[in-house]
C-alpha cells in the first residue's frame, strides 16, 4: 500500500487517490511496494509466522515486476519484519516482533489512501450482501452442510492465523453458494484493491484479535443460518454489515489505536 502523504496532513477524509490506480514512478517504485507489504503485516493481512505469497504472485497481484518485489522483501528483512528461509518449504515469513516504524508506515499509507478504500470497502460490503443474498436463494442441501462444516471449523480454530484461514474458507463457501462464477470473479477483484491477502480479510492487531474474533464468530452464526433457511433479506442484511469490520480496523490504524 503506497503512502507519498505524511500522516500529520492526511486524514480519512482525504481525497488522495487510490494507490492501485496511481503511477508508480520508477525511483519510488520499491518504496511503494515496501510500504504496502509493512501495512499488510501492520493490518493483520499476514499474521506472525505465516509465508507470504512467492515472488511471482506477489508481482502481479501488486502490478509490478519480479525485481521490485525482491528488493521491497530485502527491506523488510532488514528490517525484521521478515525472514527468508530457503529449501523445501522455505519462504518469506513474517516475524513476530513490531516496530513503531511499521505503525507509522501503515498510518501513513492508509491515510494517503482513505478516500479509495472508503469507497472501496463500501462496495465490497454491498457486493458481500449481494453474494449471501445468492447464496441463500440458491444454496443446494451439499451447501448447506458444507456451509455448517465451515463454520464448525471457524468456531474451533485457534486465535491467530489458523482463525483467519477458518474465516476465508467460509466466506469462500458462501461465495460457492451462491453460485455466481461473475459475482465471486468481481468480489474477488474489488477486495484485492484492498487487501493483498484477498480472499483472505484483515485480522488485526494481537491486543484486539481475539475480541473481533468472537464477534465474527456471533456474525458467522447469523449469516451462515440465514442462508441455510433461505432468509435472503437478512442474509444480505447481516453479510454487509459483517464485513464492515475490515473498515472499522483500516480507521484503527489511521487513527493510530491499533497496530500489529
Amino acid at each position: 500500500m503506497t503512502a507519498t502523504t505524511d500522516a500529520a496532513t492526511a486524514s480519512p477524509g482525504s481525497d488522495s487517490p487510490g494507490v492501485l490506480e496511481a503511477p508508480l514512478e520508477s525511483s519510488t517504485r520499491v518504496d511503494d511496494i515496501s510500504d504496502r507489504l509493512v501495512t499488510a503485516i501492520a493490518t493483520g493481512e499476514y499474521l506472525p509466522g505465516q509465508r507470504l505469497p512467492p515472488e511471482r504472485e506477489l508481482a502481479a497481484s501488486l502490478r509490478v515486476g519480479r525485481m521490485t518485489v525482491r528488493a521491497a522483501l530485502a527491506r523488510l528483512v532488514d528490517q525484521g519484519l521478515i525472514e527468508t528461509q530457503r529449501g523445501r518449504g522455505g519462504g518469506s515469513f513474517v516475524q513476530e516482533r513490531s516496530t513503531d516504524r511499521a505503525a507509522a508506515v501503515a498510518q501513513r499509507t492508509l491515510a494517503a489512501r482513505w478516500s479509495d478504500l472508503r469507497d472501496t470497502s463500501d462496495a465490497i460490503g454491498r457486493l458481500h450482501g449481494t453474494v449471501a443474498e445468492a447464496a441463500a436463494e440458491n444454496r443446494t442441501d451439499d451447501d448447506v452442510a458444507v456451509l455448517r462444516d465451515r463454520l464448525e471449523g471457524y468456531r474451533a480454530a485457534a486465535s491467530g492465523l489458523a482463525s483467519q484461514k477458518a474465516d476465508e474458507r467460509l466466506h469462500v463457501a458462501i461465495a460457492d453458494a451462491a453460485h455466481s462464477a461473475t459475482l465471486r470473479a468481481v468480489l474477488l477483484e474489488l477486495e484485492s484493491r484492498v487487501s493483498i491477502a484477498a480472499p483472505a480479510h484483515l485480522w488485526g492487531g494481537p491486543d484486539g484479535m481475539r475480541e473481533m474474533e468472537l464477534r465474527a464468530l456471533a456474525e458467522h452464526e447469523q449469516i451462515v443460518e440465514a442462508i441455510c433457511a433461505g432468509e435472503a433479506a437478512r442474509a444480505a442484511a447481516l453479510a454487509r454489515r459483517h464485513v464492515g469490520i475490515d473498515l472499522e480496523l483500516l480507521e484503527r490504524v489511521v487513527r493510530g489505536g491499533d497496530h500489529a
